[in-house]
């Protein structure tokens, strides 16, 4: 089939995938190579918020100077989310990704002064520590993806006074579950340890379209609900 005839129901089905083989980070890898061509496209169709989720937070809450800011883009795929930020002002960014193809579209955003190649958590994130003004990663944190151990890496490279934004859907199942509670736990010792101070987060019942839902064929009866829902965190890490 080819892309241009691609329904919800393969889309959904695609989607479906990259929660297989969740222990094996190569066959992610492999997967969003070859998706990384009809990503956008594809993500659009099951309406995914995510990107203007986070970016729309941050933005309510970033008092500096957008255009002297230094990004770092943790997962950040075809540079969906440096588009978002772009359109606001903001014009540095640094890149980091798990698939090479999804690396080369990013690339031809013109949008990163660098793009490395990193699988979170069987590697360690690319990035100096202590400089960046945002640190943002938009749905890679799910059991099967980054780990929970990644967010300290997050904050890390972060420079004193940085905002680490981050964005997440409540998908279903026991994995996506136990990830969550896990993220929680992490989030608050964080906080406890001194590391940052929460600014905020910013939920939606709207997420994008839940690809677990099987609406062919839906005529009669009750609806289910086709959303999932989402949140976006907002951090700032201490100055100490």
């Amino acid at each position: 089939m080819s892309d241009c005839n691609r329904t919800m129901e393969d889309v959904k089905t695609l989607l479906q995938s990259t929660w297989i083989n969740r222990e094996d980070p190569r066959d992610k890898r492999k997967l969003y190579d070859a998706w990384a061509d009809t990503y956008e496209q594809d993500c659009t169709m099951m309406n995914y918020r995510a990107p203007q989720l986070a970016v729309d937070f941050l933005s309510e809450h970033f008092s500096g100077n957008p255009e002297e800011a230094l990004v770092l883009d943790v997962a950040c795929g075809s540079g969906w989310v440096a588009n978002e930020m772009a359109e606001l002002g903001f014009k540095n960014f640094e890149g980091v990704d798990g698939s090479q193809g999804m690396l080369d579209l990013a690339a031809k955003t013109g949008l990163y002064k660098d793009l490395r190649l990193a699988l979170l958590g069987p590697e360690p994130l690319p990035a100096q520590p202590g400089v960046f003004d945002v640190v943002i990663i938009v749905g890679g944190l799910d059991a099967g993806f980054a780990p929970v151990s990644v967010v300290r890496e997050l904050c890390n490279a972060a420079k004193p006074g940085g905002f680490i934004c981050m964005s997440r859907g409540d998908h279903s199942g026991r994995p996506a579950e136990d990830y969550k509670a896990e993220l929680d736990r992490e989030l608050r010792l964080m906080e406890q340890e001194g590391l940052w101070t929460p600014v905020g987060t910013k939920r939606t019942d709207r997420y994008m379209e839940d690809p677990h839902v099987d609406t062919k064929g839906l005529k009669e009866g009750p609806k289910p609900e086709l959303f999932i829902s989402g949140t976006a965190y907002l951090f700032k890490k201490s100055k100490q």
